[in-house]
């Protein structure tokens, strides 16, 4: 934007693409890379490989500019999501995820212990669930980042900062929603206080307070595109969520499996 730059930022757009097509986790080992290919330094437009930390300052200070580039992306790939497969891509499916943090509570030592004694003490008492003992005992939130939470997720305990992820049916994003501050603050309701002791529990139901607001701020960001069919887990069976999709979000059809805990209690003579 504007003036002419040593290291145009078209070339670290390029570079963070082959990033994530090699599958690098760490920068380190991108700009390694190019230092050793010159065919990667054409591809980007590089003439010298920048330092790590000029890197870094561009993902910062570009940070809004980013998110507009990618959030653009989304109309423009759509007609040709339609193109490949219409009846898939006129699904969405919602679910969330944990991005892991670097912190002292996502030592593995530190979580290993915990359930490892959690579960000896589960041998003499038969009826103690080790998973939601060590669950109970953990810390609400990471020390040095509360939105850093913790979560159960893909069967081991971690602290991570909790997104919402919207994809059609041929598996491409469509809407990435951070639980972060301004999340939280534009929607107060999608937080609720974790009370059970569950893991399971506690994640189903802070996925199904957070549906609605994803589906309005995706709705705000993108308001020409609209989609015939919705897909969720379990979490997401209530009367509220199913009247809000089928009416004011203008699905034609919401496809979610019966949730057994909602059946049982429904069933229940209370």
């Amino acid at each position: 934007t504007g003036r002419r730059r040593k290291y145009e930022l078209c070339a670290f757009l390029k570079a963070l693409v082959l990033q994530r097509i090699f599958g690098y986790t760490e920068d380190s080992q991108l700009l390694l890379t190019l230092r050793h290919s010159s065919e990667m330094r054409r591809f980007c437009g590089f003439e010298k490989v920048p330092d790590a930390a000029k890197l870094t300052r561009f993902k910062q200070r570009f940070q809004p500019y980013l998110a507009e580039l990618f959030e653009s992306l989304v109309e423009k790939t759509e007609p040709i999501c339609r193109e490949m497969n219409a009846e898939l891509a006129d699904c969405l499916i919602f679910d969330s995820t944990g991005i892991e943090s670097f912190v002292a509570e996502n030592n593995p030592k530190f979580l290993n212990s915990k359930l490892s004694q959690a579960k000896t003490y589960a041998k003499t008492n038969p009826g103690y669930d080790p998973y939601r003992g060590v669950y109970a005992l953990m810390p609400d939130h990471a020390s040095a980042n509360p939105m850093v939470k913790r979560q159960y997720v893909n069967g081991h305990f971690c602290y991570a900062q909790k997104a919402g992820l919207l994809v059609n049916g041929l598996g491409i994003v469509r809407h990435i929603e951070l639980f972060d501050r301004d999340f939280l603050c534009k929607h107060a309701d999608a937080v609720t206080a974790k009370t059970s002791g569950s893991p399971n529990f506690d994640k189903e139901l802070g996925d199904s307070k957070a549906l609605l607001p994803v589906l309005s701020d995706f709705r705000e960001a993108h308001p020409a595109l609209r989609f015939r069919t919705f897909l969720g887990d379990a979490a997401f069976d209530s009367y509220d969520n199913y009247s809000a999709l089928l009416g004011e979000y203008g699905f034609c059809r919401a496809v979610i499996p019966l949730n057994i805990r909602n059946a049982a209690n429904k069933a229940s003579p209370e």
